[in-house]
């Protein structure tokens, strides 16, 4: 199972950078669409992904459309995280894809309006209580690609801690 984690115009360095430590743990693909709101090189973006950056595969696509050409939703497993989502991200079957992509947008607005109603029946979401706004984007990551990886068994993850297997 190949996992691609996409911030679409990411605009909070910490957020991005707990993305990409998330990333390096399960072995997904970071897929950062521009423009960003932040420098690439910022030292908060580093500081949250900690020693983890060599660790990490990224790619940078100058746009939502550059990305949506090279990866063609038509093609490609790819499911769109919004609170505006048709169903529970849940409610996929993603031990069925050999490569799942998970679309999040920008902290304050989201994926855009025309790009959810395009493809209304690829968008999910997190629940959660009537009347707040939405979650914290690397939250939602997290919580969306452990799922995935649940799914499909926890593929490829250590599944016994080392302190464990050291002690007992």
């Amino acid at each position: 199972m190949n996992i691609n984690i996409v911030m679409v115009e990411p605009e909070i360095p910490q957020n991005t950078g707990n993305v990409a430590r998330t990333c390096a743990a399960i072995g997904a693909k970071l897929h950062l669409v521009k423009p960003l709101g932040f420098e690439i090189t910022d030292k908060y973006l580093k500081r949250a992904g900690l020693d983890y950056w060599d660790k990490l595969e990224i790619e940078e696509h100058e746009s939502l459309n550059n990305f949506l050409d090279k990866y063609k939703p038509e093609n490609n497993n790819m499911y769109f995280v919004t609170t505006k989502g048709e169903k529970c991200y849940s409610e996929n079957d993603y031990s069925k894809d050999n490569e799942v992509f998970l679309l999040f947008g920008k902290e304050t607005k989201g994926l855009p309006e025309e790009l959810l109603k395009k493809y209304i029946d690829k968008t999910i979401r997190i629940p959660m209580r009537a009347g707040l706004r939405s979650l914290n984007l690397s939250n939602s990551v997290a919580i969306v690609a452990y799922e995935v990886l649940r799914q499909n068994e926890f593929e490829n993850m250590k599944q016994i801690s080392e302190y464990f297997e050291e002690h007992f």
